[in-house]
């Protein structure tokens, strides 16, 4: 599915009506936040989720907040050719994040990465568009798809917030193998990306609870 508009509310009766776990967890948690989240600019977005790898959401957003005021309000490849690496470690990032964004504008400038194209290609098309660019993982290509692209069926595997939920709501006694998940995944078809979205967000209520 590409380009077009999700129905938030089909996905959350869909979802109710096959999963009495997700069920309660929408009853829970109310209207789902990916309806929310904002179509960045992609190469803002892709900046941003270099940056949240391997991070906290609020140490990621601080310093998604630093970089974005040092490179003039929304990042550019020309703006970050602007800055020195110094200063980017001022913002925060690691030497390895940097040399993440460094590629990325690189692919970008010379039109191997095409970032408006994106958004017309099949999802596993923007995965394989993506990876090619250092420090780009399928599961930061995932969370593009996701909060950028929204699409609505990525069911990120590797995402270890979302092991950890299906661990807890399933009561399972160990978090499920990437197999495991995809077969229980199968019944949230083709609202992946709204289930995943409840479980993260039960997570959040639990740790909050704790």
């Amino acid at each position: 599915m590409t380009g077009q508009p999700v129905d938030y509310a089909a996905a959350r009766r869909t979802l109710a009506r096959r999963d009495p776990i997700l069920r309660d967890l929408i009853r829970r948690n109310g209207a789902c936040g990916l309806a929310a989240s904002r179509r960045t600019d992609p190469f803002q977005a892709l900046v941003h989720a270099i940056i949240s790898q391997q991070l906290s959401t609020r140490a990621a957003a601080t310093i998604a907040s630093r970089v974005d005021a040092l490179l003039g309000g929304v990042p550019a490849p020309a703006a970050l050719a602007e800055v020195s690496d110094v200063q980017l470690r001022g913002a925060g990032l690691s030497g390895q994040k940097i040399s993440y964004l460094r590629a990325l504008s690189a692919h970008v400038t010379d039109g191997s990465l095409v970032l408006g194209a994106l958004d017309a290609m099949p999802d596993e098309a923007v995965i394989e568009a993506l990876t090619q660019v250092k420090g780009i993982g399928r599961w930061t290509a995932e969370m593009f798809l996701m909060f950028r692209l929204h699409r609505p069926d990525v069911l990120p595997v590797g995402d270890l917030g979302i092991n950890k939920a299906v661990q807890r709501a399933y009561r399972l006694r160990a978090a499920p193998s990437p197999t495991r998940l995809l077969r229980l995944g199968e019944a949230w078809r083709p609202y992946r990306s709204v289930a995943c979205w409840y479980l993260w967000a039960s997570l959040s209520n639990v740790l909050a609870q704790e």
